[in-house]
């Protein structure tokens, strides 16, 4: 698709060459009418998709800490940006000033900023006036000219400047920024600076931005008829001909028809992209002379290897020398408040970027080798040396996978990187695949220690394990150690500036390659072939073998090709190669090489095998990375196969590089990297010769690799974070990034980098200031759930001690919003009207069931977006949910979250009279209607966490429910105990961090405060209970206190053996404690004393934790041995871990019907 930007080059030069009367300015009246035509339809989208959004988040802050605010708006048009603010915001204002030249627009603004007695005045506190200058915005005063001021007064002084829509005509731009910096309001307050520009570049000198964003996805639409065409074309080309040119339109006419593109959708109409930056600017913007007075430049012009980073235009690049150069860098972004990126090996699309200082890490490009007993004694917390070759690398942040393999694989030794040679520590500490991952796991995995200069102090910090050689003068070990090498590991470039990792090496070995490639005759021979070589290949290999494919169109046809890499570290029969599982299928390789870690690197297929070859700088790609299972399922084989047939260019691919073995061995939260179950990596790669760079060809293999991730993205198991960054297309792939890891890291980038110096890295979600509690309220139709969250919503804001934020949000919107664009219904409508709604119940549900069957992970997707589109809320209550067990389903991937499911139930009479008298509470739930709502509840096949019984009318009842069941969530006690739960790293194994949930009968007041709360909290009554029952050892603690505090029997369960007869039992597998601590943990009988309870009694179980469900499974069976029933039982824990699905795995075993309730829930082990 063609942006704006070209085709007003290609507008000009077909004026140069067919016009014959001189170019004239546009008139206000034809200005207007194009300026209509760009701003209406899908053109508004920028404004209200970003413009608006990132306007107020960007001046939230500033107009909090204010009591006036002053605003001069430049260029506003008919209506000025701030009329679309906040209603507390635009209060704020009480002086605006404007300079519009454009006559009609100036008349229209001032109009629109007065009030009459229908209408309040958009700016309705102003305390002046407003005063619109119908004058250009010019470099010199011209006081007193007769017709308004074109700078104003040298006195006037202002809050924020506005750029509202580009700076078209202001050249050098850079100096109109530095004359509205200058007419800012005085430190220490300040003022700001805001540029929008629709072109998406802007070139600003040396000036350093505050802040930037981008919206690359702009589009316009333009009706395709010679009418609206002759007023567009004008307005983009920035001039009409003097004499009226009738030949200078066809001609216009024609290249807007040969530019822009069509769409089935809106066949006449004319789409073309208009990408949109932001840029914001503080007094500080003219400040980095002071940076470079102290720290090295780069000498002459950068280059890197990423194009996308090419096109940007960093403020400056700061080649530091030494470590002391790199904390100055720090000191002055975090004394100026504006950001820094890092440039390691420069593959990054994000290592520079527009107006911000970029800090080249090249010259720590060291490689140090250590073998056992030179690392000068125990150097860190990390006590895991004991693996590999017993040796130690120590690799600076400027080095190369290439440096460091060749200096290893010199010293006999290696560490499991990359592919490629030229990828730096950006890949390393965000991931690293390469071709030994099977076999050692990821890049990631072998760190051991770092050391890195915080973004939050400046100091030089040492993390795990770091030779003490190597430690620099005056580094510190952080209090939070731990945490920050468990971010090292996945997500590094978000938490400091890494000066050198420390990796553990491995023996270095030989490979043997060897490639096939098979033409596909058709799409059905590309998926049986896909299938094969998933399940008949890939599955069978030895981890010391990995496989990938590429699939690629060449030569007319599209091709699988396969390349096999097996290692060893004993010499190789190289002559006669043993069969492999793929010249089984597919017969002899078409060659094969043994090589060495260095000549591994030129091995891969893409380089030489494809399309002529990949190397040699003759292409430029793009590249984003989804994690895949079951390649060879037809859902997924003809998505790929349809990507590669959906290709703008010939040169465009798919990776597929094969995980599983020792990646899917760590746990997925045992480091930052939480995406661990997958089969292969799928690298969707956008090609095009480099000479068409910047050009539609290159645009147009970028949209491919975002299309073809968007649809890839449901089916996957995680997004490849190393890739992501600031551009908003990116933010769908971040959500998945991290896997279960995601809400720990916004809380440790909140703690580690609060001032967000490293703002252009893989976006995390801004973390909640305390434990996020989700409330999911379930419930048939017309039930009146959202007239119930409402109510719960004004009980947190009135009742709680201290301030919460609370939100209730519905998660249908996202269908209905989906089922608009697909059917032409009216969304408005979808989403207000009741009536409009039931109209279309049965095609929406029938509509949702063909999406969830399309994309299984749908619903996990909507939760997801809900939950991270509310990340600054305390409280969140989400209605429309349509899934079972709700919170067995998605506890997991907010593992950090408490999420309850609250069902909201009324007899069939009230909700029929209901119908249609509540707007807004229709989420499309297909529950059948019945006499008895308690019978629904039976019918769910599981038990919410609460039910209300909502049968009144008023809102008095739902609100006595949130007090007694709701609020007590927000308890200082449960604080007081979650306080009391000690983290220990490394335990049982290093890498895991354990909550010593028993540690709280050790602690003073400990086990009274706990088990106070597990009486308090219970939510049925303790007079209809018969029983306590536990499980040594966690349970007898806590279940004892309770037992006498409640006044009823405890049942004692133990290993077999250790009660007298007669005993009922049953087999228990490990703990989830016992299998960490050793892999060869078994299996042990559990038995509990006959008739100790009557048949059919009450019984609650409790348990200190409720993790990965295994104990508590066998305690609900020999509890079913002894004659009580799941109908009949409670289970109580004092803690719980959601990342294990313990809740899940109750609910598979048949338990989904017992209440589980407990006090903390906790991320991690």
């Amino acid at each position: 698709m063609a942006t704006l930007d070209s085709l007003k080059q290609a507008l000009r030069q077909k004026a140069r060459a067919t016009a014959s009367s001189p170019k004239q300015l546009l008139s206000d009246t034809q200005y207007s009418a194009g300026f209509d035509i760009l701003v209406r339809g899908s053109g508004w989208i920028t404004y209200q998709d970003f413009i608006i959004p990132q306007l107020s988040q960007l001046l939230a802050p500033l107009f909090n800490s204010r009591i006036n605010i002053s605003v001069l708006e430049i260029g506003p048009g008919p209506k000025s940006l701030l009329g679309y603010l906040p209603s507390r915001l635009r209060r704020k204002v009480k002086r605006y000033t404007a300079f519009e030249p454009n006559g009609l627009f100036a008349t229209r603004l001032e109009e629109w900023l007065c009030s009459t007695s229908e209408t309040e005045s958009p700016l309705a506190c102003l305390e002046s006036p407003s005063n619109i200058h119908r004058i250009p915005f010019v470099l010199e005063d011209n006081i007193g000219s007769g017709t308004g001021t074109a700078t104003g007064n040298d006195d006037e002084k202002y809050d924020i400047i506005l750029f509202c829509h580009s700076m078209y005509g202001m050249e050098p731009k850079h100096t109109f920024i530095e004359r509205a910096l200058e007419m800012l309001v005085e430190r220490p307050q300040g003022g700001m600076v805001v540029v929008f520009h629709r072109d998406g570049v802007l070139h600003l000198g040396d000036l350093v931005c505050h802040r930037t964003a981008s919206f690359p996805t702009g589009v316009v639409r333009v009706a395709n008829n010679d009418e609206v065409l002759d007023c567009f074309a004008p307005f983009i080309a920035g001039f009409v001909m003097q004499d009226v040119d009738k030949a200078i339109r066809v001609e216009w006419r024609k290249v807007c028809r040969a530019l822009g593109r069509r769409e089935e959708a809106h066949p006449d109409h004319l789409l073309f992209s208009s990408p949109n930056v932001m840029a914001a600017f503080t007094q500080h913007a003219t400040t980095l002379q002071e940076l470079t007075a102290q720290v090295p430049l780069v000498k002459g012009d950068k280059m890197v290897k990423n194009r996308e980073a090419r096109l940007h235009r960093p403020a400056s690049i700061i080649r530091p020398t030494e470590i002391r150069h790199v904390q100055q860098c720090v000191r002055w972004a975090l004394e100026h408040g504006v950001g820094l990126t890092v440039v390691g090996g420069g593959h990054s699309g994000h290592c520079l970027w527009p107006n911000v200082v970029s800090v080249d890490m090249g010259a720590f490009d060291q490689v140090h080798i250590l073998t056992a007993g030179e690392d000068g004694g125990d150097s860190g917390s990390d006590s895991d040396f004991d693996s590999g070759s017993g040796s130690l690398v120590v690799a600076e942040g400027g080095c190369k996978t290439g440096d460091i393999v060749r200096k290893t694989m010199a010293a006999g030794v290696t560490v499991p990187l990359g592919a490629r040679p030229s990828v730096g520590a950006g890949l390393w500490l965000q991931g690293g695949i390469g071709h030994l991952a099977r076999l050692h796991g990821l890049a990631c995995d072998a760190i051991v220690g770092a050391v890195v200069v915080s973004v939050d102090s400046s100091q030089v910090l040492c993390v795990g394990r770091v030779p003490s050689q190597h430690r620099p003068v005056g580094a510190v070990r952080p209090e939070n150690e731990h945490n920050l090498l468990w971010a090292m590991k996945g997500a590094g470039t978000n938490f400091g500036i890494v000066v050198s990792v420390t990796f553990k090496a491995y023996a270095a070995p030989t490979y043997l390659t060897r490639n096939w490639v098979v033409p596909l005759s058709d799409n059905l021979e590309a998926r049986l072939r896909l299938s094969d070589f998933d399940k008949l290949v890939a599955r069978k290999l030895p981890r010391n073998c990995s496989a990938d494919a590429y699939l690629y169109w060449d030569a007319g046809q599209l091709h699988l090709g396969v390349t096999m890499f097996e290692s060893s570290t004993t010499r190789l029969n190289f002559a006669t190669p043993k069969p492999t599982p793929v010249g089984a299928i597919w017969g002899p390789e078409d060659d094969f090489k043994a090589v060495d870690g260095v000549g591994l690197f030129e091995t891969e297929m893409y380089l030489s095998g494809m399309h002529g070859g990949h190397g040699s700088g003759k292409t430029s790609s793009f590249k984003r990375c989804l994690f895949l299972k079951g390649i060879g399922e037809a859902n997924v084989a003809d998505r790929l196969v349809a990507a590669v047939e959906t290709r703008p260019s010939p040169l465009c691919y798919l990776h597929l590089l094969q995980g599983g073995g020792a990646v899917r061995d760590v746990v997925a939260n045992a480091t930052a990297f939480g995406c661990r179950d997958w089969d292969f990596a799928c690298v969707i790669t956008g090609v095009w010769p480099r000479d068409q760079d910047g050009t539609e060809a290159a645009r147009s293999a970028v949209w491919w690799v975002y299309n073809v991730a968007g649809d890839l993205l449901s089916l996957s198991s995680g997004a490849y974070g190393a890739d992501l960054g600031p551009d908003p297309r990116d933010a769908a792939l971040a959500a998945k990034a991290f896997g279960p890891n995601r809400p720990h890291l916004a809380r440790l980038k909140h703690s580690l980098d609060p001032r967000n110096v490293l703002a252009y890295t893989c976006p995390l979600p801004k973390a909640p200031v305390e434990q996020k509690l989700i409330i999911l309220v379930t419930g048939e139709s017309c039930a009146g759930k959202d007239y119930c969250a409402d109510a719960w919503v004004s009980v947190f804001i009135r009742y709680t001690h201290k301030r919460l934020t609370v939100r209730a949000v519905s998660i249908s919107d996202a269908i209905k919003r989906e089922y608009a664009a697909a059917t032409g219904a009216d969304l408005s409508r979808l989403l207000w009207n009741r009536a409009y709604k039931e109209q279309h119940r049965p095609a929406l549900t029938t509509f949702f069931q063909e999406q969830v069957r399309q994309r299984p992970r749908l619903p996990e997707e909507y939760f997801l977006n809900v939950v991270y589109g509310a990340v600054d809320v305390d409280v969140l209550l989400i209605t429309g949910m349509r899934d079972e067990a709700p919170v067995a389903a998605f506890s997991h991937l907010l593992p950090d979250s408490r999420l309850l499911e609250v069902h909201v139930q009324a007899s069939e009479q009230t909700r029929r009279v209901r119908r249609g008298c509540h707007g807004g509470d229709d989420d499309g739930n297909d529950n059948k209607d019945s006499n008895n709502s308690r019978s629904n509840l039976m019918a769910l096949g599981y038990r919410p966490s609460l039910i209300f019984d909502n049968d009144t009318t008023g809102d008095e009842a739902a609100k006595r429910f949130a007090e007694h069941y709701l609020l007590p969530f927000f308890h200082k006690d449960l604080q007081r105990l979650a306080n009391m739960v000690r983290l220990v790293p490394d335990f049982p194994r290093p890498g895991i961090g354990f909550h010593h949930v028993l540690g709280i009968s050790q602690q003073p007041g400990g086990l009274g405060l706990c088990t106070s709360l597990l009486q308090t909290h219970f939510t049925s009554d303790w007079a209809k209970v018969d029983a306590v029952a536990c499980c040594e050892a966690g349970g007898f603690v806590y279940a004892s206190a309770l037992a006498s505090r409640v006044d009823v029997p405890l049942v004692l369960i133990r290993e077999a053996g250790k009660l007298p007869p007669p005993t009922v039992s049953v087999i228990k597998p490990p703990s989830h404690v016992s299998s960490l601590v050793s892999k060869d943990s078994k299996e042990k009988r559990i038995e509990m004393e006959r008739d100790v309870v009557p048949r059919g009694a009450s019984v609650v179980v409790v348990d200190d934790v409720l993790s990965t469900g295994e104990t508590l499974c066998a305690v609900l069976q020999l509890l079913d041995e002894a004659g009580i029933g799941a109908e009949d039982v409670s289970i109580m824990v004092v803690a719980e871990f959601p990342v294990h699905r313990g809740r899940e795995l109750l609910r598979q075993r048949g338990f989904g019907r017992i209440n589980i309730q407990s006090l903390l829930v906790f991320g991690g082990a």
